[in-house]
């Protein structure tokens, strides 16, 4: 009985195994088709809706790339197939021919080229654009009121024609010299988070073009990574690192690397954000890489907005008005309405647009929670209050009033670099430049806590050198970022935010006693007193303090901290991953600007130091950081570096 008991088992597993064996045989003939999404100059887009309609069988199937810009369409019955890739703003490609065999992955990666919002590319295999076809009508901005813009819908044939022009501007950067250390054992700086500098740098070398020297702001081409800092302790909103080791350029004189991380919020830690996006339609912002891709920047924001937030939308142009009263957050739809009907057109008066939505801000102001402006736009502004002293006086007064600014810098032919970055700083925000739809998605969703939730502000960095272990000093980069020894602890002095998550990282030359420089602060003889010898320092192992002030958001008043920094044995000099990757950075960047202060440093160099120290490069921007170095160096090929 034991035995037939256990046979009929088996037989009910075999039956059920001969049902399930016809069903198993069917998903595996099926295929699929997967692949990477990525922009013109390499960088990932999430977001994308790619689709693949069976031309012989197989029905439509659909997928949306994910954060890194892959995507996958499973189950897909062998035969042909039409893959198409489209998202707002780009040119929608569609790939005719697709070929699914059975039981393969069809490996199809996918180049979208920012475009004219009427285009749909359709090619067959490697082949250029065959055919073009027109979307739908848009809707535009027809008449504006300084309390309102109408939009309609009307046929629109194409973008405006416009000759090529080139007025972008930059500030004058005066590089940092050597200092020192026995003369000015102090170098005073405020911190910076902007990597506005590094995108358009990126921009340029990617259209096969070098950015001007004034453009580059190393500190900004150094904190666009993220480098391998500890989190924060207790009650201080960031950890300080310090590390030394030895000058890759000069092999006679050291680095010293300070690195801050700010505390990392989680989602459930943010505060609600009353948000104001000021956005610039006038007729500079047509081209596809300008408005377009803002709008879709903001249309990633959206998915990311809860009920506790409030969004509104202001447009300027010739005059300014308010497209979106204050909108909670989960009316997703009616906030995605108003970005879809925004077009550009007209003089641009950014002054009034300011105004505007500083008081739709002021209305809404959340006392607990993140209450921002967010401009958009190239800078230009033609019209109205123009003058830079003028705009800086009312950004610094909404900032006292709790409403911070920051900025999101698009185009290359418009844009006003110097102007964006300062009322950024006035502000209380950073400055972003916007290059790809990836950058958009790092800035305003992988970064929003970063980009729009300050943990620390006015903080201030204080660097005290001892002259027993250096000779002489220089801060690689934040020029524009200087403040007298005095501001330091004067809290009336305005200085840089830290968002959540966000890290600041310095860099300083170190000349030891006993090595000779090409750039010595020299001085004639004084006539009518007698010289002051210099300080001799302290032979204590210090080799320098690290003196931080920071007031938190909600207070006034600054708190101190300071870190002492040993001078290591010479066999312990070495790059750590840290000091190793932001030098290649700084060398990157003084061959960008040309500097004086680059001595052996080379192309070949900054790529070597960044490959050797990538580390574990989670976002793939290290990898794109070396592409970028061979490309700068194949457009100065011929020259000596």
């Amino acid at each position: 009985m034991r035995s037939l008991r256990a046979l009929g088992v088996w037989s009910l597993v075999v039956f059920f195994l001969c049902i399930a064996a016809p069903a198993t045989f069917t998903l595996a003939e099926n295929g699929s088709i997967e692949g990477r999404v990525t922009d013109s100059s390499g960088g990932v887009m999430p977001g994308v809706t790619v689709t693949a309609r069976g031309t012989t069988a197989g029905g439509e199937h659909r997928a949306v790339t994910g954060a890194n810009g892959t995507y996958r369409l499973p189950g897909l019955p062998p035969g042909r197939y039409q893959v198409r890739a489209e998202l707002s703003g780009f040119k929608t490609v569609t790939m005719v021919d697709v070929s699914v065999t059975s039981g393969a992955a069809t490996k199809l990666n996918v180049v979208l080229e920012l475009g004219k919002l009427e285009d749909t590319v359709v090619v067959s295999g490697a082949t250029q654009v065959v055919q073009t076809q027109r979307a739908a009508t848009p809707t535009y901005v027809t008449r504006n009121t300084l309390d309102h813009i109408e939009v309609t819908s009307r046929p629109r044939y194409g973008w405006p024609s416009y000759p090529p022009r080139n007025t972008r501007s930059f500030d004058k950067i005066t590089e940092n010299r050597f200092l020192k250390a026995g003369d000015q054992p102090l170098s005073t700086f405020s911190v910076d988070v902007d990597t506005a500098s590094y995108a358009f740098a990126r921009r340029m070398l990617s259209s096969g073009r070098l950015p001007q020297k004034d453009a580059i702001r190393i500190e900004e081409l150094i904190n666009y990574f993220r480098y391998e800092y500890p989190n924060p302790k207790g009650d201080v909103p960031f950890s300080v690192t310090t590390d030394v080791g030895p000058c890759p350029w000069n092999r006679q004189h050291l680095l010293a690397h300070i690195g801050l991380q700010a505390r990392r919020l989680d989602r459930r830690e943010t505060p609600p954000r009353n948000l104001v996006f000021l956005l610039d339609v006038s007729g500079s912002m047509q081209p596809p890489d300008k408005l377009p891709l803002i709008k879709q920047a903001m249309q990633l924001l959206v998915n990311d907005l809860t009920a506790r937030d409030k969004v509104g939308i202001v447009v300027y142009a010739t005059a300014a008005g308010v497209i979106l009263e204050p909108t909670a957050g989960d009316q997703k739809e009616r906030i995605r309405d108003a970005i879809d009907r925004l077009h550009a057109n007209g003089s641009t008066n950014g002054a009034d647009g300011l105004a505007t939505a500083y008081r739709l801000a002021r209305h809404h102001l959340d006392r607990e929670g993140v209450n921002r402006v967010i401009l958009g736009t190239d800078g230009d502004f033609n019209t109205g209050m123009v003058e830079r002293g003028d705009l800086v006086q009312l950004i610094e007064r909404e900032r006292k009033a709790g409403i911070g600014l920051s900025i999101l810098g698009v185009g290359t032919d418009n844009l006003k670099d110097g102007l964006l970055e300062q009322l950024a700083d006035k502000g209380n925000g950073n400055y972003a430049y916007l290059d790809t739809f990836e950058e958009a998605y790092k800035v305003l969703v992988r970064q929003a806590s970063a980009t729009l939730v300050t943990v620390a502000k006015d903080v201030k960095l204080q660097v005290e050198f001892n002259p027993a272990y250096v000779a002489a000093y220089r801060l690689i980069g934040y020029e524009d970022r200087a403040l007298a020894a005095e501001d330091f602890k004067d809290d009336r002095k305005d200085a840089g935010e830290i968002g959540a998550g966000h890290s600041v990282t310095a860099l300083y030359e170190i000349v030891p006693p006993g090595v000779s420089r090409d750039d010595p602060a020299v001085v004639d003889d004084l006539k009518y007193q007698q010289p002051r010898p210099l300080a001799a320092g302290v032979k204590n192992g210090e080799l320098m303090t690290v003196k931080l002030r920071y007031k938190r958001p909600d207070s006034d008043t600054s708190v101190p901290l300071e870190v002492v920094t040993r001078m290591p044995a010479r066999e312990e000099l070495r790059l750590t991953e840290n000091l190793g990757f932001s030098a290649a950075v700084a060398a990157f960047g003084m061959l960008l600007r040309e500097s004086s202060y680059s001595g052996d440093a080379t192309w070949r160099l900054a790529a070597d130091l960044a490959e050797q120290h990538r580390g574990s490069d989670r976002d793939g921007y290290r990898a794109q950081f070396v592409r970028l170095v061979e490309m700068a160096a194949a457009l100065t090929r011929g020259h000596d570096k």
